[in-house]
C-alpha cells in the first residue's frame, strides 16, 4: 500500500480559494419504471458507482421527511432515482445489494439507513469516503473539503437545502445531486492505491 503523500486538512479560507467543477457526462431523471429498467441495466455492468441521497429539508422540531432522492453515477452517466414516485424498486434494490458493485459515498450508514425506511434490504459492498479518509490520517470528513484536498477543486453546495420533492427538479439541483455521486466516486479512485478498502 502506498502512503499517501497530500495535505490532510483544509481551512474554510483554502477551499474558497479552489476552482469550481462538477459532473459534465449524462444526467438522467429516473421518475417511471420504463427508466427504472435502463438503469439498472446499465448500473449492473459498472464494478464501482457514487452514491448519495438528499432529503427535502425540515425546519420543524421533531419531524423528518424521508429520502426523496437516490443517485447513483459512474464517469459518464448519473442516475437519479425520485423515490417519492416510483418508491425502491426491487431491480434498483438489487444494485444496493449487489456484492459484486461496491457504493462509494459519505457518511453512508445514515443514507442506507433512511433508505431502509422505504423498504428493507441488507446492503452489500458500500465503502464509506470517512472510512477512507481516516484509515489515511486525513482531518476533512465531507465532501466539500474531501474534494479539494483530493481533487483539486470545489463544487458547489447551493442546492442542498432546496426541495428534493419538487414536480420538477431544477437544472441546479440536478447537477448538484449529479455531482454529489459523482465525486465521491472520483475521491474513492484517486485514494484507492493508497488504501487496504
Amino acid at each position: 500500500m502506498k502512503v499517501y503523500p497530500e495535505i490532510v486538512s483544509l481551512s474554510n479560507e483554502d477551499v474558497a480559494s479552489y476552482p469550481y467543477n462538477s459532473f459534465n457526462g449524462q444526467i438522467t431523471v429516473v421518475s417511471n419504471q420504463r427508466a427504472v429498467d435502463e438503469a439498472v441495466a446499465y448500473l449492473s455492468q459498472c464494478s464501482v458507482i457514487g452514491f448519495d441521497t438528499e432529503t427535502r429539508p425540515t425546519f420543524t422540531k421533531n419531524h423528518k421527511n424521508t429520502v426523496a432522492l437516490l443517485q447513483l453515477s459512474d464517469e459518464k452517466r448519473a442516475f437519479l432515482f425520485r423515490l417519492k414516485l416510483i418508491g425502491l424498486p426491487t431491480s434498483l434494490v438489487q444494485i444496493l445489494t449487489n456484492e459484486s458493485i461496491r457504493k462509494v459515498g459519505v457518511a453512508v450508514h445514515d443514507d442506507i439507513k433512511a433508505l431502509q425506511e422505504i423498504k428493507r434490504f441488507t446492503p452489500k459492498n458500500f465503502i464509506d469516503l470517512q472510512t477512507i479518509a481516516k484509515q489515511l490520517h486525513i482531518e476533512a470528513m465531507g465532501l466539500r473539503t474531501l474534494t479539494p484536498l483530493v481533487l483539486g477543486f470545489k463544487i458547489s453546495k447551493r442546492q442542498q437545502l432546496s426541495n428534493w420533492e419538487n414536480i420538477f427538479l431544477s437544472r441546479a439541483q440536478r447537477q448538484y445531486a449529479a455531482t454529489d455521486a459523482w465525486v465521491s466516486l472520483q475521491i474513492f479512485l484517486k485514494l484507492q492505491p493508497y488504501t487496504t478498502i
